[in-house]
């Protein structure tokens, strides 16, 4: 007999849609695992990017993912070493998934993008609302600094791989204090000066890279109550 494990503990079904819901379905578990799809982070990095969620509920569910073999725990070198949480490969392959949701979710006239927003969020939100076909012949490197956390993005060929980190002369270079003035220039069609977003680069580049990200229009029969 098979011994006990989270296959089954809560709908006792084969299915793999089943089995996910119960590796990945918790409260917190799936946003865990967004926060670290860019690279590892320190414990008080994944709480402060979450800030609905106890230190209690973030240690368990962080050890749950681990037993899971989702993510895994290593220590970050000198001169600071510290405890770092990060996805394993098999983690990594989540990410289609929570683009996918995301994008459906998206969909619902009930969502909110005016809500607060966390810089790994913003990031991945680009690579799923990104229009692949009308960036396929655009080749550019971005870098943005979101606060203290910075990221570079590389299009091209339709792709738009996104890494920790910035990159030397990028061709356009957004900063901004948070991930919500972004998200009002790339999907509310904000100024980037009306909403304390710094853009070094190409005006005109600028609102060519912009116009390739799009929420999806809210689909009619998404409907409370129908």
């Amino acid at each position: 007999m098979p011994e006990a494990g989270p296959h089954g503990r809560w709908y006792q079904d084969a299915c793999g849609t089943a089995f996910g819901l119960e590796l990945l379905g918790e409260r917190w578990s799936l946003l865990i695992v967004r926060e670290l799809m860019f690279g590892p982070k320190r414990f008080s990095d994944i709480r402060a990017n979450l800030p609905g969620i106890s230190a209690k509920v973030l240690t368990e569910r962080l050890s749950g993912l681990e037993a899971s073999g989702v993510i895994i725990r290593t220590t970050a070198p000198e001169p600071t070493p510290a405890q770092l949480y990060g996805l394993t490969e098999w983690g990594h392959e989540a990410e289609p998934i929570i683009r996918e949701l995301g994008r459906w979710a998206a969909a619902s006239p009930l969502h909110d993008p005016t809500l607060p927003l966390s810089p790994a969020s913003f990031m991945l939100s680009l690579r799923t609302m990104m229009d692949a076909e009308a960036a396929r012949d655009m080749e550019i490197a971005v870098v943005f600094s979101i606060g203290t956390a910075q990221f570079t993005a590389r299009l091209a060929n339709g792709a738009m791989p996104v890494e920790r980190g910035e990159t030397e002369a990028p061709d356009l270079h957004f900063e901004a204090p948070s991930a919500p003035p972004l998200a009002a220039v790339f999907y509310g069609e904000a100024e980037p000066d009306a909403v304390s977003v710094r853009v070094i680069g190409d005006p005109e580049l600028r609102r060519t890279f912009t116009a390739l990200f799009n929420l999806p229009r809210p689909h009619p029969l998404a409907r409370s109550g129908r």
